[in-house]
C-alpha cells in the first residue's frame, strides 16, 4: 500500500511538473509570438522603420549637439543598436510592449491564457498602428508604454511584484526625457486621477499615485541631467517655444500681431513679415525666415516675447485656438509612415554611420512599398474611432456590463491619456495625426480585454 502511495504521489508530482513546464513553454512561445507580430512590418521592410526625425536623435547623441525637439537620451539608446543595424532597439521596444500587455491582461484576470495574449497582440498588429511604432526608430512607442505603466502602478499596485513596480516606474522615468511631450501627458493624467478620486460616483478604486508621481518627477529631472551628461548643457530639450510659435503662425495669431505692431525697430521679424508661411511645419522645417532670424537658438528670445505679448493682447484668440487645436488633435489619428521626407535621416546616416547606408537604402520603405493609406481609411482609423466610442460607452454603462474596477480604470486612464495628449500636442505644437495615432492603439486593446472578460463570464455563468 505504501508503495502504491509513493508511486501515486510520484505520478502526481510528475504530472504537476509537466503542467508547470507546459505553462512556462506556452508563455515563452506566446511572448516570442507577440514580439514577432510587433516587429513584423520592420522585418518585412528589411530594416527598422525610420522617420525624418530619426537622424536628429542620432546627431544629438553622437555629435553632442542639441537639436530642435530631439532627445539626446533616446539618441543614446539608438546608438547602442548601431553595431547590429538597430535591431536590438526594435527588439527591446517590442519586448517592453509585449510585457506590458501581458501584465495588463494578468491583473484583469486573463493572465492564465497566454494564447489569448498572443491572439490579442496579433489582432492589434493587424488592425492598429501598434507594429509601425514598435518597429520604428522613434520614441513614439514610449507613449503607450508610459500610459500602461501609469495604469498598472496607480490601479493595480498590490497585484504587482516589487520588481515589476520598479520596472514600470523606470519605463515612465525614461519615457519623459526621451520625448518632453510625455511629461505633460503623464503629469496631466496623474492630476486628473487625483481630482477624480474625490468623485465618489465614479466607483473606482482609489488610485495609488505616490510611486507614479515619483517616477514622473524622476523623469523630468532626468531631462536636464541627461542633456548635461550627453551634450554638456544642463537644460531641457530645446525648441519648446519654437513649436508653440509655429502653431501661433498657423492659427493666424502671429499675423495679427505683426499687422498691429510692424513696423517696429525692436522686432526683427518685421523685416520678414511678408515671407512668413501659414503652416507650422513650413516655418520650422522649411527654408523660412525662422532660420534667417537665428533658428531655435538665435530667435528664442524674440519669439518668447511675441508669445507673451499675444497672450496679453488676444487672450480670447488664444483660448479659441487652443480649444480648436485640442479637439482637432483628439480626432486626428491616421497612422503615418514616412516615405518621401526622410532626407534629413539619410544625411545623418551618411555623415555619422555610412556603413549602414546600403542596408537603409535597400529597405522597402525607401522604394515606397510601405504606403498604408488604404489601411488607414478602411482599418486603422475606423477601428480606433469605434474603440474610443466603446470605451466611453463601457464607462457609462459599467454596472450593466459588470465591468471590474480594474477594467473600468483601464478605460478611464486611456481616455484621460488621449485627452491629455491631444491638449499637450495640439496646443504646444500643432495637430498632427502621428501624435495621436501613437497612443490611440491602446483603445482597441482595452476593448479586447472587455470582450474577453465578457466571454469568460458567459462561459462561467
Amino acid at each position: 500500500m505504501a508503495d502504491s502511495l509513493v508511486a501515486g504521489g510520484g505520478a502526481t508530482l510528475e504530472t504537476g511538473n509537466r503542467s508547470i513546464l507546459a505553462g512556462r513553454s506556452a508563455r515563452v512561445l506566446s511572448g516570442a509570438g507577440m514580439m514577432l507580430a510587433l516587429m513584423a512590418p520592420a522585418i518585412w521592410n528589411g530594416f527598422p522603420i525610420i522617420f525624418p526625425d530619426t537622424g536628429g536623435y542620432l546627431t544629438a547623441a553622437i555629435v553632442g549637439t542639441p537639436v530642435l525637439g530631439r532627445s539626446a537620451l533616446y539618441g543614446l539608446f539608438l546608438t547602442a543598436g548601431i553595431p547590429l543595424s538597430f535591431w536590438p532597439c526594435v527588439i527591446l521596444q517590442s519586448a517592453v510592449m509585449a510585457w506590458l500587455f501581458a501584465v495588463t491582461l494578468r491583473v484583469n484576470g486573463l493572465g492564465e491564457r497566454p494564447w489569448l495574449a498572443l491572439g490579442i497582440v496579433v489582432l492589434l498588429s493587424l488592425t492598429t498602428s501598434l507594429p509601425w511604432f514598435a518597429g520604428q526608430l522613434m520614441p513614439d512607442i514610449l507613449f503607450p508604454a508610459a500610459t500602461l505603466a501609469l495604469y498598472l502602478l496607480t490601479y493595480t499596485h498590490d497585484d504587482l511584484a516589487r520588481l515589476e513596480r520598479f520596472a514600470l516606474a523606470a519605463i515612465i522615468a525614461l519615457a519623459i526625457p526621451s520625448h518632453m511631450a510625455a511629461a505633460g501627458l503623464c503629469a496631466g493624467v496623474i492630476v486628473a486621477l487625483w481630482l477624480l478620486s474625490f468623485i465618489k460616483r465614479m466607483a473606482l478604486p482609489r488610485p495609488r499615485l505616490t510611486m507614479a508621481a515619483g517616477a514622473i518627477a524622476t523623469g523630468i529631472l532626468l531631462c536636464p541631467l541627461s542633456n548635461a551628461f550627453l551634450i554638456g548643457q544642463f537644460g531641457f530639450t530645446p525648441g519648446g517655444s519654437s513649436f508653440l510659435f509655429g502653431r501661433l503662425i498657423e492659427d493666424g495669431i502671429v499675423e495679427r500681431y505683426l499687422a498691429d505692431k510692424c513696423p517696429d525697430a525692436s522686432l526683427r521679424i518685421c523685416a520678414y513679415k511678408n515671407e512668413i508661411p501659414d503652416d507650422a511645419d513650413d516655418w520650422l522645417w522649411g527654408d523660412s525666415a525662422f532660420y534667417k532670424l537665428g533658428g531655435w537658438d538665435g530667435y528664442s528670445d524674440e519669439q518668447s516675447r511675441i508669445i507673451r505679448e499675444t497672450l496679453q493682447r488676444y487672450p480670447l484668440d488664444h483660448l479659441n485656438a487652443a480649444a480648436t487645436a485640442t479637439l482637432a488633435q483628439f480626432v486626428s489619428f491616421e497612422t503615418e509612415v514616412s516615405i518621401d521626407d526622410n532626407e534629413p535621416t539619410f544625411r545623418s546616416f551618411a555623415d555619422l554611420i555610412p556603413d549602414l547606408v546600403p542596408a537603409l537604402m535597400s529597405a522597402r520603405q525607401q522604394d515606397g512599398r510601405l504606403n498604408i493609406t488604404t489601411l488607414n481609411h478602411y482599418l486603422y482609423v475606423p477601428v480606433a474611432a469605434l474603440a474610443i466610442a466603446g470605451l466611453v460607452c463601457a464607462l457609462l454603462w459599467r454596472r450593466r456590463l459588470s465591468l471590474t474596477p480594474q477594467s473600468a480604470a483601464l478605460c478611464l486612464i486611456i481616455l484621460l491619456a488621449l485627452a491629455a495628449n491631444a491638449a499637450i500636442c495640439g496646443v504646444f505644437s500643432h495637430p498632427v495625426d502621428r501624435y495621436q495615432s501613437r497612443l490611440v492603439l491602446l483603445a482597441p486593446f482595452a476593448v479586447a480585454i472587455l470582450i474577453a472578460q465578457r466571454a469568460r463570464l458567459r462561459l462561467e455563468g
